[in-house]
């Protein structure tokens, strides 16, 4: 999905209006939106919550479509630039699989307000269409990351690649629900707690985790 924020050539650069940041006035409206709901909130409420008119509000975004399009953008685009790095571009399957699960956690915990944004999205606008869609095209590639590791004889074979996929990132995924920034949970580790639990009942040869995955007990 192209963002709607990306200038054609030649175009003038919408620079904002002074004392406004787009990143700030993105980062307040991906916060409205998933208080009161994409489809629920209007270009007024947004100049009401940023206090701005309407127009100098347009000094920013064109639209409250484009809002919408940078912010999946920015979650998406942290997804998929996971599966080009080269530690899921190379090595065993079940490896690569491990850097996913671990590195898809961390973009949801550093890009936590629009990843939830888009998980909420369902497909009532052609800017949500296409965020589905990439998110199809995502879990495809996981799934058949998921079934090489299976042909390779590292991950039971017995459960459906589809499932698996669908049941490790619905666990990452409902991070959303519950973690908090400064909270209890440490977001740094939780990649790798997911991990852990994720990968642990399919592991075959009953060894649910390498050496480098393991972590000393507490004395």
């Amino acid at each position: 999905m192209t963002s709607s924020a990306e200038a054609a050539p030649g175009a003038p650069v919408r620079r904002g209006r002074p004392g406004y940041d787009r990143d700030r006035v993105l980062e307040v409206a991906v916060q409205l939106f998933n208080e009161q709901g994409y489809d629920a909130t209007s270009v007024a409420d947004l100049a009401q919550r940023l206090g701005l008119t309407k127009s100098a509000l347009y000094h920013h975004f064109a639209s409250k479509e484009e809002l919408l399009s940078v912010a999946l953008d920015q979650a998406l685009g942290g997804l998929e630039a996971v599966l080009a790095e080269p530690a899921a571009q190379r090595g065993a399957a079940l490896d690569r699989l491990r850097h996913v699960i671990r590195s898809a956690t961390d973009v949801l915990v550093s890009q936590l307000p629009s990843v939830t944004l888009l998980l909420r999205v369902r497909g009532n606008s052609p800017v949500e269409q296409s965020a589905l869609e990439r998110r199809r095209l995502f879990d495809q590639r996981v799934t058949r990351l998921v079934a090489e590791a299976q042909r390779e004889g590292d991950v039971r074979s017995d459960v459906d690649a589809a499932v698996v996929s669908r049941l490790i990132f619905g666990m990452i995924n409902s991070v959303v629900e519950w973690y908090r920034p400064g909270g209890p949970v440490d977001g740094d580790r939780l990649g790798h707690d997911i991990l852990t639990v994720a990968l642990d009942g399919l592991r075959t040869g009953g060894d649910a985790l390498t050496r480098a995955d393991r972590r000393p007990s507490a004395p």
